[in-house]
């Protein structure tokens, strides 16, 4: 009893011994055999096709939802949103609970989640349940997403071993945008239940999913923290304050009085209030004089903020690089949708169709990065990628609507997925390789945070651009649009849609520039770590300090 109760009173920095800036390379993860390795990497796999499913689906069926349920056109939008909302917000707490308590075990209660309220989904018959069922089920993919990064880093070490299956897990976002909008489509217009058939299909997905994380995903092992206490006051900062923020920028230009509205302008306050304080808590947790005493209200941050300055920083640009590029990437599948759809007349299927190419492009994409991430340079896949995604926009900026598909619509399509394929695989390694054993689910899920936060500001600005361009041209042609824009001329229409696809290009870009930027010394992402000088150097003082 004395011993457990010292043990319990030691600080921080005794209990948890020398957590070094940099991961060491002598960390003891054994590799599993190949068909251990197979089937694991599948199972997560899957998890992360069912949540980028579900989105995509979700979204090429909104106008046969938004008639079936009677939902104004301004509305349709939480359908997505709500389910993006949950998912992104809480990613954060549930990567730092899979690291205490046991990957598996929150892989399984996210599967749970999915699984149960996108069944529900399926039997709604107005927005405000379909919009909360849809947050429950944004619990599911927040727990299974950081898991499974977490059971994937600890279960391959680095080398071409976890280059291939983080490669093939970042497969599981474009390829399930691809296979969503390829069933979500076919069951939308071909299915008796129409659109409700899709949130069937993914609870019975979400099903075999479970079903394979029980039967070949081992125990988790004892986490490596002596001290497992979860920062709740910051769990709730970090959690209502990007609640907050996501809520604004999905709702901001819908509102009443849009961007001027007084609630819209009150909660983006109160968000960024909460976000800020949450980044200041953190920071205090982690002061040495904080750690060397133990307190009940002092528990281990959430977040150390000193994980955005591994790598010299570069850990903190990957994040940004990330974000602009789901700002770019999301932005272009909607704005391309709507073009089919809404301007051009296309049911679901014809949409559906010219989307398909993304698929095999995002399949021969992985296949690329898993043969040759452990050769080319980290800058040079993640810069180029960014780019390709950005010019995917620029062909939907200057689209003639009267060209053949071949000349603009198939070349986006292939490129696009570009982007998301190499930033999501290479950075996902290199966030795992800069992350300490007991940190890969939370670094994991910070990369998805930043994934998830990047979408709802690129559609926010991407429907600002759209919005006031269609206004301006509508008026300029003589005519007031109502409050849908359902009478804009379709000259104004288009050149609104252009408009919305240039600033697509322009987040694309800039994540390539940041890249080049920021990546440079990088060097060949797949390969194990091995730490710069200046890093050993670092990481022998702390070493040399901690044992004095």
């Amino acid at each position: 009893m004395d011993e457990a109760l010292e043990v319990q009173q030691k600080p921080e920095s005794q209990l948890e011994k020398a957590p070094s800036a940099v991961p060491r390379e002598e960390d003891p993860i054994e590799s599993p055999n190949v068909i251990k390795g197979v089937v694991l990497t599948a199972i997560c796999t899957l998890s992360l096709i069912i949540v980028s499913a579900t989105l995509s689906s979700s979204l090429i069926a909104l106008p046969v939802t938004g008639r079936d349920l009677n939902i104004p056109e301004d509305q349709l939008q939480w359908v997505t949103s709500a389910y993006a909302l949950s998912s992104g917000c809480l990613l954060i707490p549930f990567g730092r609970v899979a690291d205490l308590y046991g990957r598996r075990n929150v892989f399984l209660v996210g599967c749970v989640l999915q699984g149960v309220f996108a069944l529900g989904c399926g039997f709604a018959n107005d927005l405000v349940t379909l919009g909360v069922l849809r947050g429950f089920q944004g619990l599911g993919a927040a727990a299974t997403i950081p898991a499974s990064l977490g059971i994937l880093a600890h279960t391959f070490p680095p080398g071409h071993a976890r280059s291939l299956a983080f490669a093939t897990f970042s497969a599981g976002q474009p390829l399930g945008g691809g296979v969503g909008f390829a069933i979500g489509g076919l069951l939308t217009q071909l299915s008796a239940p129409t659109w409700r058939s899709v949130y069937f299909l993914v609870s019975g997905l979400t099903v075999l999913c479970m079903i394979g994380a029980l039967l070949f995903i081992d125990p988790d092992h004892i986490s490596a923290e002596q001290d497992k206490r979860i920062d709740w006051l910051g769990t709730f900062l970090v959690t209502a304050g990007l609640t907050l923020v996501i809520f604004v920028l999905s709702d901001g230009e819908i509102a009443p009085k849009k961007w001027s509205t007084p609630y819209i302008i009150a909660l983006l306050v109160v968000g960024v209030i909460l976000t800020a304080a949450f980044l200041a808590w953190q920071w205090y947790l982690e002061l040495p004089s904080v750690q060397a005493t133990y307190s009940r209200w002092t528990p281990p941050p959430l977040m150390k903020l000193s994980l955005w300055r591994r790598g010299k920083g570069r850990f903190a640009a990957m994040q940004c690089i990330v974000f602009f590029l789901m700002c770019a990437f999301q932005s272009w599948i909607l704005w391309a949708i709507l073009y089919y759809e809404s301007y051009k007349g296309y049911n679901p299927i014809l949409t559906m169709v010219r989307m398909i190419p993304m698929i095999p492009a995002g399949i021969i994409c992985n296949i690329f990065i898993g043969l040759l991430v452990g050769k080319i340079y980290g800058i040079v896949l993640i810069s180029v990628g960014c780019l390709c995604t950005g010019l995917a926009g620029l062909l939907y900026a200057v689209i003639n609507p009267d060209a053949v598909y071949w000349a603009f619509g198939f070349p986006a399509a292939i490129i696009a997925v570009v982007g998301a394929d190499f930033v999501f695989a290479a950075g996902s390694i290199y966030i795992a390789k800069l992350a300490l054993p007991h940190e890969q689910s939370l670094a994991g899920g910070l990369f998805q945070t930043m994934a998830q936060l990047g979408t709802s500001f690129g559609l926010a600005i991407t429907t600002i651009v759209f919005d006031r361009v269609r206004a301006e041209q509508s008026l300029k042609l003589g005519v007031v649009i109502d409050s849908h824009g359902s009478n804009a001329p379709p000259d104004a229409q288009l050149k609104a849609y252009r408009a919305a696809q240039w600033t697509v290009m322009g987040f694309g870009v800039l994540a390539s520039i940041l890249g080049v930027i920021f990546l440079r010394g990088v060097g060949v992402v797949g390969g194990p770590h091995k730490p710069s000088p200046e890093e050993q150097k670092s990481e022998d003082e702390k070493t040399a300090t901690e044992m004095a």
